[in-house]
């Protein structure tokens, strides 16, 4: 199979992305079901790159409801070793307005543990460091590229990750603002820690549609107003994109390269082989396996 070294995984509002060439579509089978939709593979700023529609063709799958586990597997499947992800978000801070662009560096995980959030839950056991949960430096790509294009971006930023569908209520968002929460979002977790388990280095590039409820002066979040902000942003979000890939180094190694090193507490020769077969294509480096 092609391996691809780049995805990116498309959010509210970016569905394909109409500068990708050479394009052929992967339908691709997982341990964990089918992703979200067929990934495109083509080429976008002289690179080869993966792109899987988060909520499927036409949104038609609930945050609550995404295959994670599969979104993830089959982007490993395919070499995948970065994944920029697309994050509409709600913004916590009245500095980070619509249409910025901020590149989280936390996250708290907001979610009610209904969601299915490891690959590691019996016969091998993995306890992965997320500190840092997102690549430092595919962080500082997105970035740069978001000032290149002429956008505004905030650099840091504490991303709050609650089930949804539906939006919070204002005691619900200024409970995340004492927090010290900047935004607020349904999607990337558990996607950012299974991406770590599979030892691929993982940011967000999360563009603000709105101020979710807290500003009282202002429009309370709705679907209408995400959706007509989404069509506002979107330009400057595909030429971040394309910017970003321009400038990545798609071979260089990073600490969640190497994930699993610090990670696995069963021994090898504990391991239960069926496990090891499943996960092939994530433990294959730190068992020193061929890839399949």
């Amino acid at each position: 199979m092609e391996k691809v070294k780049i995805g990116v995984i498309g959010g509210s509002g970016l569905y394909n992305m109409p500068a990708i060439s050479d394009v052929r579509t992967a339908e691709i089978r997982t341990p964990f079901g089918a992703p979200s939709g067929a990934i495109r593979i083509g080429r976008l700023a002289g690179k080869r790159v993966a792109f899987l529609p988060r909520h499927g063709e036409g949104h038609v799958l609930s945050p609550s409801a995404l295959p994670y586990r599969a979104n993830i597997f089959a982007l490993k499947t395919l070499g995948v070793r970065f994944i920029i992800a697309v994050n509409a978000v709600g913004s916590l801070r009245e500095a980070m307005a619509p249409s910025h662009i901020i590149t989280p560096d936390q996250i708290i995980d907001y979610t009610i543990y209904t969601r299915a959030r490891s690959f590691f839950e019996r016969g091998v056991v993995a306890h992965i460091a997320v500190a840092e949960p997102f690549c430092g430096y595919l962080r500082n790509c997105i970035a740069d590229a978001v000032e290149a294009v002429g956008g505004t971006v905030h650099r840091r930023g504490v991303f709050l990750i609650e089930d949804g569908p539906r939006f919070a209520t204002r005691a619900e968002s200024h409970l995340f603002r004492a927090w010290g929460c900047d935004l607020i979002g349904m999607t990337a977790a558990p996607e950012a820690f299974l991406a770590r388990e599979a030892e691929i280095a993982y940011a967000s590039l999360a563009h603000v549609t709105d101020y979710d409820c807290w500003r009282e002066e202002g429009e309370a979040v709705s679907s209408d107003l995400v959706i007509k902000t989404l069509a506002q942003n979107i330009d400057t979000v595909e030429k971040a994109l394309t910017e970003t890939i321009a400038r990545l180094d798609e071979d260089k190694l990073l600490p969640a390269h190497h994930a699993l090193d610090s990670a696995l507490a069963t021994a090898p020769a504990n391991m239960d082989a069926e496990t090891v077969a499943t996960l092939r294509p994530i433990l294959a480096r730190a068992l020193g396996l061929d890839a399949g």
